[in-house]
């Protein structure tokens, strides 16, 4: 798939098609670069995001991880101790499942190449449902919620961990220079394509804060939505309940 030169966030089909070029062709370095971007602490986030999903009332029952790239956060879950259920990974860039597949393993995680606008599943499907770093991607995200929402079980709980806005002012001037400095050229040299470094601070400052985000969530019909920041307010856990 050939590169472009544009880094900003488009809209609708056209951002839809510029989002799932940038991943397929980030694909080979990805997991590298999340943990060398975040300087690690990813790991810690998606912790706390299962640790968020309630999973323990359906051990046994089956998850869904959308937009889950190399299956980082379907891995966390599917290895949780007493889990004993499935989790299914889905992500329309086919390259980034190839690209995961070897981390699976043994693991009770199963791959669909699926778009999250158009989940390939039954209502009421889930026994949860978590998504890391994608919402934001989404071409249409109110419509994205509301798809999650479908294929949840009545009382079942969605967990979105997502990159926001630092509030407090140092952290955020800090965070902005790094976000719009340093990342880019990190990622520009160790991934070699030369736009999608730029297009990520580009969609975190365009993405709704916790606030305006916990409002869709109940727009959409989630109740007992809550959110909570995690180092600093880097990141931010969502929830809330079909």
């Amino acid at each position: 798939m050939q590169s472009t030169t544009e880094a900003a966030p488009r809209s609708g089909a056209a951002r839809e098609k510029q989002v799932q070029q940038i991943f397929s062709e980030i694909a080979p370095r990805y997991d590298l670069l999340n943990h060398v971007l975040s300087l690690n602490i990813d790991r810690s986030w998606r912790k706390k995001a299962v640790g968020r999903l309630g999973w323990e009332e359906a051990a046994g029952g089956t998850f869904l991880d959308a937009c889950s790239g190399t299956f980082d956060l379907a891995l966390e879950l599917a290895g949780r101790p007493g889990f004993a259920g499935r989790v299914i990974a889905s992500d329309f860039a086919h390259p980034m499942l190839v690209t995961g597949t070897p981390k699976i393993g043994k693991a009770a995680v199963v791959s669909v190449c699926g778009d999250s606008l158009g989940l390939p599943f039954s209502d009421g499907l889930f026994d949860g449902a978590t998504v890391g770093f994608g919402v934001r991607n989404l071409s249409d995200l109110e419509g994205g919620l509301r798809e999650l929402r479908r294929v949840l079980r009545p009382g079942k709980r969605l967990v979105v961990l997502e990159f926001t806005v630092p509030p407090n002012r140092i952290v955020r001037a800090g965070y902005l220079f790094y976000f719009h400095n340093i990342l880019p050229l990190v990622g520009r040299v160790v991934s070699g394509h030369p736009w999608a470094y730029t297009y990520l601070p580009e969609s975190v400052k365009e993405f709704p804060g916790p606030e305006a985000l916990g409002a869709l969530f109940e727009s959409v019909g989630f109740s007992d939505v809550g959110w909570t920041l995690v180092s600093g307010g880097i990141a931010a856990i969502h929830w809330g309940s079909a």
